[in-house]
């Protein structure tokens, strides 16, 4: 179960914690990876990223990066920011923290940044003091739901345009199991959103 739009009292809620928005960013909009790098994957993103001058920020799962570390290297040299997704993508629900944190500092091995994002979104609210010694915790403001394989591509290119406003934190997954659905809302999600004048840059602070 999942919300595509994050509800509004939650991100009223943690808005000193976590991020949620970019709401100064009136013409921009925050496109964001989760799960990568996947060789089957990823490179078909940048290439879309690409051809509409998009950037990103890949959250990447460390032990992806450690097997795929010349796809890594090609999100980085196309100008991409990226993430800290955890090593082992643990749920901060049902991780010990002295576990979770572990995991965490194993991917800052191989993924040099100063974000994090909780792998299904879930941490613990204790946690949240504890990574934020270290990083920015970055959520989102609209979740497509290309991971879901119950949902047809147009539907999830429904979910991204429908929520979608500037200053929005979208989240797409570069993974073997969204595909069929993000290869398809992605480019027709670029397109809509140039031709109406947006852009498309890192997260600040990446």
């Amino acid at each position: 179960m999942y919300l595509s739009k994050s509800p509004t009292l939650l991100r009223i809620l943690t808005r000193k914690n976590l991020v949620w928005s970019i709401p100064e960013a009136k013409k921009e909009i925050f496109l964001t990876f989760d799960d990568g790098p996947v060789p089957e994957i990823t490179p078909g993103v940048l290439s879309i990223l690409s051809q509409y001058g998009a950037k990103a920020t890949f959250f990447c799962v460390g032990d992806n990066v450690r097997k795929n570390p010349g796809v890594y290297q090609q999100v980085l040299d196309a100008g991409h920011a990226a993430g800290n997704h955890t090593f082992s993508h643990l749920n901060g629900w049902k991780t010990p923290l002295p576990e979770y944190l572990g995991d965490i500092e194993n991917c800052s091995n191989y993924v040099k940044s100063s974000l994090f994002r909780p792998p299904y979104g879930r941490i613990r609210p204790s946690y949240i003091p504890y990574l934020r010694k270290d990083y920015r915790i970055i959520m989102w403001s609209v979740i497509t739901g290309d991971f879901d394989r119950e949902a047809s591509p147009e539907k999830i290119l429904d979910n991204a345009l429908r929520y979608t406003t500037g200053g929005s934190i979208v989240v797409f997954h570069d993974s073997l199991k969204a595909a069929d659905r993000m290869f398809y809302a992605l480019p027709r999600f670029l397109e809509a959103f140039s031709n109406k004048g947006f852009t498309f840059p890192v997260l600040p602070g990446s």
